[in-house]
């Protein structure tokens, strides 16, 4: 287990190790294991450097094959890497992960939820985490208020009187490493064999613990349970979300069965604390907690499984404004996974299936959306035809494909010609949604490669509805 003070020291040398150094750690495992254990968070600084690299390579890549002769063939063997995986996401079958009410021996179970200003469903909150059918002396929950400005600590403090379960931990504003320190400092005083991570906003079935504990297998270190959008009928925005959350449950399933990476995504995820415990807790110099601890569970040998049914609930952003900063900050986190643990990426720590994984998703989520502005200005200046557009064409049908696809999978009950109608409608509107993707990506890598965000908790706001405050307060 890294040692605590790796979390936050930002003084640590982060230079590119030599050749031999990473010669040596695909030689001598021994070495290797020693420096992972205690050099966890190493790459976390030099992330603005690293990103100015990044951007450079892709225009100067992008620019350079407008400018050579064979360029083509670049792009065929290029596209032929991504029809190849894209077609092996959409024929795998992904054997089911049968979740059972059913257990014998029930694990004890600490859940927990870092809240900040969230007077609006704190109440509603509350109600839903009791309401799970588990065994009371077998699971708690520990709601963070993290330092909350509005009545969220008085509506907790009065709900914890009411229901032992309930426990609240109070943190003011000298507190730092924001949601991850807070999940951090909670996870110290939980005795549950698993820890399960909900937001403030989340709404989960009755019988989701039983069936998320039935899915922990002897190498299982965390269970994802699938993400729905509560207010999904609201406008373009919130329907857009909905889509992309079947899209990405689609992906989650395909990917697992190609032998690629399942992934954490904050909201309902379960992880096992000899898990937790062994790679070193949340990670407070992050902007995204979920995907960090995704790669390190992964580099340390753990896997991530997906439970389709039942769904966790989550409110969709409602403005595009909100969508924009919200999606920056996930495409921001999602780089510094690479920048910071591309050392163990590219060790043996990782078998092949899972880098092969992980490259596609760089390139198809990443590259090619960065790609695409050096690309345009090409064809723009030279008259040239587009390179990166028909590869992004691949990545576009296989996103109809796991759209439709997904929306599929979360019908339960016999889909008619009508639902079927809705569902192309929905991946078709879904397709117009993600192509703000082509605006992130591009700017938030560039913006990187200038400023990075300041490492601090930047929450994405929660409205509930006048009856979720109400039901906080009558509580009380």
């Amino acid at each position: 287990m890294p040692e605590k003070d790796k979390f936050n020291n930002p003084d640590v040398n982060t230079e590119l190790d030599p050749i031999t150094s990473l010669i040596a750690e695909f030689s001598d495992p021994e070495i290797e294991e020693e420096e992972f254990r205690n050099d966890f968070f190493r790459g976390l600084s030099g992330r603005r450097k690293k990103a100015a690299f990044t951007l450079s390579i892709i225009w100067l890549v992008t620019i350079a094959l407008h400018l050579v002769s064979w360029s083509i063939w670049f792009v065929l063997i290029l596209g032929c890497f991504v029809t190849v995986q894209a077609l092996r996401l959409m024929f795998a079958n992904p054997t089911p992960m049968i979740a059972s009410e059913n257990t014998e021996n029930f694990p004890k179970v600490s859940l927990m939820v870092s809240a900040k200003n969230e007077e609006a469903v704190v109440g509603k909150l509350v109600k839903m985490l009791l309401s799970f059918d588990y065994p009371q002396d077998l699971y708690e929950f520990w709601v963070i208020n993290d330092n909350s400005s509005d009545q969220t600590g008085i509506i907790l403090d009065e709900l914890a009187q009411k229901y032992p379960q309930l426990k609240v931990l109070h943190r003011d504003g000298t507190a730092k490493g924001g949601k991850s320190g807070a999940l951090n400092q909670a996870f110290a005083l939980t005795t549950g064999d698993i820890i399960g991570v909900f937001d403030a906003d989340a709404i989960a079935s009755p019988n989701l613990l039983k069936k998320v504990v039935s899915l922990f297998t002897l190498n299982q270190g965390a269970i994802q349970v699938r993400k729905s959008i509560s207010n999904a009928d609201e406008n373009f925005w919130t329907l857009g979300q909905s889509t992309e959350m079947a899209l990405d449950s689609y992906f989650q399933q395909q990917r697992i069965a190609c032998g690629g990476m399942g992934e954490l995504r904050g909201n309902g995820q379960f992880v096992r604390r000899q898990a937790l415990e062994s790679c070193g807790g949340w990670n407070e110099e992050t902007i995204t907690d979920d995907l960090d601890l995704t790669i390190r569970l992964h580099l340390d040998h753990w896997d991530i499984g997906i439970l389709e049914h039942p769904a966790v609930q989550e409110e969709g952003v409602k403005t595009s404004i909100a969508l924009w900063h919200q999606r920056s900050r996930w495409a921001e986190g999602g780089y510094q996974r690479y920048f910071d643990y591309w050392r163990f990426i590219l060790s043996n720590r990782l078998n092949w299936s899972k880098k092969f994984d992980l490259l596609y998703f760089f390139l198809v989520q990443y590259i090619f959306p960065t790609a695409a502005i050096p690309d345009l200005v090409m064809v723009i200046i030279r008259h040239d035809i587009p390179l990166i557009a028909p590869l992004t064409s691949l990545t576009f049908l296989l996103a109809f494909w796991g759209m439709f696809t997904g929306l599929k999978r979360t019908k339960s009950e016999n889909i008619s010609i009508t639902d079927t109608f809705n569902m192309l409608t929905q991946s078709l509107l879904g397709m117009i949604y993600m192509t703000h993707w082509f605006l992130v990506m591009p700017v938030t890598t560039t913006r990187m490669s200038i400023r990075q965000k300041q490492l601090k908790w930047v929450k994405t706001v929660h409205e509930g509805s006048s009856d979720d405050l109400e039901l906080g307060l009558n509580e009380i």
